[in-house]
Parts: C-alpha cells; structure tokens; sequence
C-alpha cells in the first residue's frame, strides 16, 4: 500500500484568523461550502473546531462512496485536521497569510493509504486530481462566502 496524497490551494480576500474560523464552523456555515459530491452531512458532537464529530458521505466517483465519520482537531495555529474513523484518509486545513495584506493562503492537503497493485497504481495516478477539483470547489464556496 502506497500512501496517496491530494494538494489544493487558493489565496481567498479575507484575514486569516476570519477564514480559519469559517472553515472550523462546522454546525453553521462549512456544510454550505460543500459541493454536490458530499451528503449526509451531520454535526455529531461540537461543532467549531477542536472536538467537533461531523459526518458526511463523500462520492469520489461515480462507483466510490466513501462513509466518513470524521474527528476535528486543531493541533497548530492556523491548522485544522479532519481524521476519518472509517478510513485512513487525514485531511488537513492550513490557512496563512496571503501574499498582499489582509488576504490568507487555504492549503488543504489529503492523505491515504491506497490500494496495492493495479488498483493502487490507478488510484495514485487519478484520485489526487478528482479530490483536488472536489477541494477546489469547496475553496471557491470559501473565497465567495468570504469576498461577499
């Protein structure tokens, strides 16, 4: 098993601290981010952030559904980690200042552990790209629920 990784960025018009707490508003905004790809999105426990249990089915492709029950923490400033319980998949939100005042830069890299063989040949090959245009939409809602 090869470990796959998915990296998407976007400078969004907005302070830091402004998006990171957007993106962290788990029972409020971020399931209004969420493309057409997620479903049954439900806040568990929390709800902002460090100690928030959200679930949500995310289809990759049309034959992949994945079941996530995912675990939030916020291990640094700036860094938003979502840990599935049902998977080894980590997706981790980092948001920085961007490159002009008052904008930040949202990086929010996916990592798992992929299929062996020509399976797992296919899936590193093309799921980084299908989860990176996933994430991108997500950071387009972001940049627009921000900019407004």
């Amino acid at each position: 098993m090869a470990q796959v990784e998915s990296v998407t960025q976007r400078e969004i018009a907005a302070k830091p601290d402004d998006v990171f707490d957007t993106i962290a508003d788990y029972g409020e905004t971020r399931g209004t981010l969420l493309p057409g790809q997620y479903s049954e999105y439900e806040v568990r426990e929390g709800g902002d952030g460090e100690g928030t249990v959200v679930h949500w089915k995310l289809q990759a492709t049309s034959r992949r559904v994945r079941d996530c029950l995912i675990d939030v923490t916020e291990p640094a400033d700036g860094e938003l980690v979502e840990k599935d319980r049902n998977s080894s998949m980590v997706t981790t939100w980092t948001v920085t200042p961007g490159s002009r005042a008052g904008t930040s830069r949202v990086t929010v890299t996916t990592v798992w552990n992929g299929a062996g063989g020509i399976g797992g040949f296919f899936e590193k090959t093309f799921a980084p790209k299908g989860l990176a245009r996933i994430h991108d939409e997500v950071l387009t809602a972001l940049a627009a629920h921000m900019e407004k």
